[in-house]
């Protein structure tokens, strides 16, 4: 597999783990959502660009592959863990 397909589906799972440590902490608000997923994407993003450095061109290509499905699996997981562990 490809470093960057890599990276996307590493981004996918670590979207999912961003919202199960959201709904494992009880976060009911969208601003420290954001800001929790936020610290997630950027330490994730410090240790992949170091793991992956080697095999990419450019170090900002880490940085912009997979951000939307980051974004996209995180709000779905999300909203799905909290409306099941809500009651």
């Amino acid at each position: 597999m490809e470093p960057l397909n890599l990276i996307y589906w590493i981004k996918l799972g670590l979207g999912a783990l961003a919202a199960i440590i959201c709904v494992a902490l009880r976060v009911n608000d969208i601003f420290t959502g954001i800001v929790m997923s936020t610290a997630v994407y950027l330490l994730s993003d410090r240790i992949l660009k170091q793991m992956f450095a080697a095999k990419v061109d450019k170090l900002s290509s880490i940085t912009k592959t997979g951000i939307s499905i980051y974004i996209i699996s995180w709000i779905f997981f999300w909203v799905l863990l909290y409306t099941l562990y809500s009651y």
